[in-house]
């Protein structure tokens, strides 16, 4: 791995599974992604302003827009993820530009709105996840680029994702230490 490629992806790349999740495995993943709110929240509440302008590597995002980035993306797992448990066959979801929206007008808020936005939707998504049968796991939404992603890849790729930006906050901090 080259240090580009270590500096975008600070926990390896994502990894989709090889097959359906056992319960075991599950628990663990859910777990990960009911810790991203503290973890993210840890790191970035004693930082100022001017330490969130941070960036993790050369040309990538501010600390700001990462905590920002990070609820946008879990929201819309979320609702996937919902769709394609209360749809009766696989429901075709959008894919977003996550460049442009972390240059919106709601990345200047406070980032605090964001955090508490994370807490309150990893609380739902969690209690989600954890009343998820086998089968519903084994259930897809389609996604336009990577076509039928069943939920046991999405949990895992939530899990990883959440760790994923928890670690380019921890290099910023240190790139800037």
């Amino acid at each position: 791995m080259t240090d580009l490629e270590r500096d975008q992806y600070p926990i390896g790349r994502f990894q989709r599974c090889a097959g359906p999740l056992n319960r075991k495995q599950r628990t663990r993943l859910i777990h990960d992604i009911e810790r991203v709110p503290s973890e993210i929240r840890s790191l970035v509440e004693p930082l100022t302003e001017a330490q969130l302008e941070r960036r993790y590597r050369m040309d990538g995002w501010t600390i700001r827009q990462v905590v920002h980035h990070v609820p946008d993306s879990h929201m819309n797992s979320y609702v996937r993820m919902k769709l394609a448990v209360t749809e009766s066959s696989p429901p075709r979801i959008n894919a977003y530009d996550e460049a442009r929206w972390a240059e919106l007008a709601d990345v200047g808020l406070p980032v605090s709105v964001s955090l508490d936005l994370l807490t309150a939707l990893h609380t739902r998504w969690v209690r989600f996840l954890r009343s998820l049968s086998d089968e519903d796991f084994n259930r897809s939404y389609l996604h336009p680029d990577l076509g039928a992603y069943p939920l046991y890849d999405a949990l895992a790729l939530y899990a990883w994702h959440g760790r994923h930006h928890a670690a380019h906050i921890g290099n910023a901090i240190k790139r800037g230490s």
